[in-house]
């Protein structure tokens, strides 16, 4: 295969001020939960990129001072000759692929209560936290502004020292320069507050003086919104951004343009779809001659050359689609547009620098494996025997191992019971919002068909006998799980039906399966993640009157990892569904359903005549325990080897169950210390001077 002609375009290169782009693709910052704590393993996910043909790959923001500290958020740091020499692990590996690197120099302000360093965040007024932490920012003076840019200037030098191609002045995302360009914050009365002239200074200053400090080193670029505040979806309020960039249009090499609602720019695929950010960004191109680059979890190589070719942008940035899948541009160069691990906009690579760990993708199983584990996307051990496989179940989970262990070279069975494959996923994509999560499904499926060692048989229930009948040497069972009618009271599960009580309980499997409610329903969700929302407005589309109850304190509260609670919530609240927020549901007898407070136990009655119960799965692990028991209960007589995974093994995310699937099909036949599975990325505190790291070292 070869390349289509049509997408010459993002193949070609690009100057940035002094450094050149060998084509179109660019990564731009973004959150790992590695940074500075986990810098080998930052070193190699970032450099699978740049194998994968990424023209330029940025760093995540890199604090510039102990004042701007983001822990639990674990952020990249250019304090001192340490961060050199730990960044210089990354840009080396990134340049021997011909690549450029980028770092993003970031102050916080009052989005930083910089709960490690302890140190004072400081601010352009003594504002609360904006995230929510008790502390206040101090109110910078003169001589704060002038410590500033210095750290700001000694940051770009060490950025430029660590090898980095383009360096960023960040002021955008409710970070401390955003706050001295916001004319509804920004009040001070000195040069460095009031009019435009006067709240663009600092950000002047810094591009200035970051110039000055990299030479023609490096490029600068800035990091800019080019709305002023939230709107609807898709409709710029532009207020004086446009009159602003025109002030500062000419000063950097590059501008990345990205909008003041995080909940689009960073939107999951249920609410904004790719490209979301082309509105916003309407005057951007007929104001500057600098390079722009903007994202939108771009997976579409047509998407990418219409807007290069319309002028929207210059480059295609992308965070999201380089981690689903780091070889996109190779592929597409390649001409294998069906190789490509399309993004689904799930954002569970968000949650990880949300939960303060490394990152993690649903599409990609190999992301922030690179090192510690030595998974690479697209290479593979060849098998270790010549040994036949079988595969029960074909959801994520399974068909991931097979799909792997076809990789592999092994000869593989896949049995599913159902005519179509996917298992959850293909069940979850006919829900509202959910339609990609059927790219996790056609991306499996459209690899093992070029597989002819991989067989997949359909419509095909397999019993302890048929599995024994086959004669594999490896069977694996990936059967998944099924949602509850119970709920889990802290201790075990319970039924909410009184005994005898004639009541309409249903779960998620059965709604998708069809079976829908008829009059007025409560949605009780003690899941916590998005599936609740998503099967109340489900409901609520077919005209019910619908009621969603949680005993968490807000709806969808694992969502915030995924930066959507506050969307879903806004979304639920204007379908009209009404929300009962920490309350547990004690009971259910058919017409009231009875929902007691976590707090102090006062019971309210609602009269509903269903209630859907989105609590917990259990697992479907009759095949692997009737297989067990047929063993006399010791897996070990068996005559092949016997595991599950996946949620048959224990009930989770999507993402995990690919994952499980995945680490099944790399572990086999493979050498692996159970005491020491993975290598640990830390700074060692014997063997070199205290803290430094141990740079390659195992």
């Amino acid at each position: 295969m070869t390349r289509d002609p049509r997408y010459d375009i993002l193949f070609t290169p690009l100057k940035i001020g002094p450094v050149t782009t060998k084509n179109r693709f660019f990564q731009v910052p973004h959150c790992t939960g590695m940074g500075y704590i986990r810098p080998r393993m930052l070193a190699s996910m970032r450099e699978v990129k740049a194998e994968g043909g990424w023209g330029v790959i940025c760093t995540e923001y890199n604090s510039i001072h102990p004042s701007s500290d983001d822990l639990r958020h674990v952020s990249a740091s250019l304090w001192n000759d340490s961060d050199i020499r730990a960044h210089r692990l990354m840009t080396d590996k990134i340049h021997a692929h011909g690549a450029l690197a980028g770092a993003e120099l970031w102050y916080g302000g009052a989005r930083s209560a910089n709960m490690m360093t302890r140190e004072v965040a400081l601010d352009l007024d003594s504002m609360p936290n904006s995230v929510g932490h008790p502390f206040q920012t101090r109110a910078m003076d003169k001589t704060d502004i002038r410590n500033l840019r210095r750290w700001h200037r000694k940051a770009a030098i060490r950025a430029r020292d660590a090898g980095f191609d383009v360096v960023y002045v960040y002021a955008t995302h409710g970070y401390l320069l955003a706050n001295f360009l916001d004319p509804a914050r920004n009040t001070r009365s000195d040069e460095y507050g009031g009019v435009m002239e006067n709240r663009v200074r600092l950000v002047r200053e810094l591009i200035e003086e970051t110039k000055d400090a990299v030479g023609d080193k490096c490029a600068v670029a800035v990091r800019f919104a080019a709305d002023e505040q939230v709107g609807e979806d898709g409709i710029p309020i532009t207020g004086e951004r446009r009159d602003m960039f025109e002030m500062l249009a000419p000063l950097p090499d590059l501008w990345d343009i990205n909008i003041a609602d995080y909940g689009v720019e960073m939107g999951v695929s249920r609410f904004t779809k790719e490209g979301a950010l082309e509105p916003y960004m309407g005057f951007v191109k007929s104001i500057t001659d600098k390079p722009v680059v903007t994202v939108g979890r771009f997976t579409s190589p047509d998407t990418m050359v219409s807007q290069l070719k319309r002028g929207v942008t210059d480059l295609i940035g992308a965070a999201r689609p380089s981690i689903a899948d780091p070889f996109l541009p190779a592929k597409i160069e390649a001409g294998d547009l069906g190789a490509i691990r399309e993004c689904i906009g799930c954002n569970v690579c968000y949650s990880g620098d949300s939960l303060g760990v490394p990152i993690r993708c649903t599409q990609n199983p190999t992301m922030g494996e690179e090192w510690r584990k030595g998974w690479h996307p697209e290479k593979i051990d060849p098998k270790g025997s010549d040994t036949r496989v079988l595969v029960v179940g074909a959801g994520p989970a399974g068909m991931e191992a097979a799909r792997a262990l076809g990789q592999r070279g092994y000869e593989v069975m896949l049995a599913e019971a159902t005519r179509e494959l996917g298992g959850r996923v293909r069940r979850e994509a006919t829900l509202p919002g959910l339609s990609e999560y059927i790219r996790v499904k056609d991306y499996r499926e459209q690899q093992m068909l070029k597989m002819p060692n991989v067989e997949v048989f359909r419509e095909s229930q397999m019993s302890a006998q048929d599995v024994h009948a086959v004669e594999a040497d490896h069977v694996v069972i990936a059967t998944g799980a099924h949602w509850r009618k119970e709920r889990f009271n802290g201790n075990r599960y319970v039924s909410v039906t009184p005994d005898g009580a004639d009541a309409h309980v249903l779960t998620p499997d059965d709604i998708m399966d069809g079976r829908m409610p008829d009059g007025p329903t409560l949605v009780y969700d003690e899941d916590g993640y998005y599936l609740g929302g998503v099967i109340a407005e489900k409901l609520r589309a077919a005209g019910l009157d619908v009621t969603y109850a949680t005993p968490a304190d807000v709806v969808s509260q694992w969502a915030e990892n995924t930066s959507e609670r506050w969307r879903v919530r806004s979304h639920l609240m204007k379908l009209g569904i009404e929300i009962e927020l920490s309350k547990s549901l004690t009971e259910f007898d058919g017409k009231t359903a009875r929902l007691a407070c976590e707090y102090g136990g006062t019971v309210t009655d609602l009269k509903v005549r269903t209630v859907v119960m989105v609590t917990q799965r259990k697992t479907n692990d009759t095949l692997y325990n009737d297989l067990i028991t047929g063993a006399g209960g010791d897996r070990a007589k068996l005559p092949f080897t016997l595991s599950r995974v996946g949620d048959c093994d224990a009930p989770a995310i999507i993402a995990a169950a690919v994952y499980a699937g995945h680490r099944y099909a790399r572990e086999l036949d493979a050498p692996i210390d159970s005491d020491e599975p993975l290598r640990h990325d830390r700074v060692d505190v014997g063997e070199t001077p205290e803290g430094s790291y141990l740079m390659g070292r195992t």
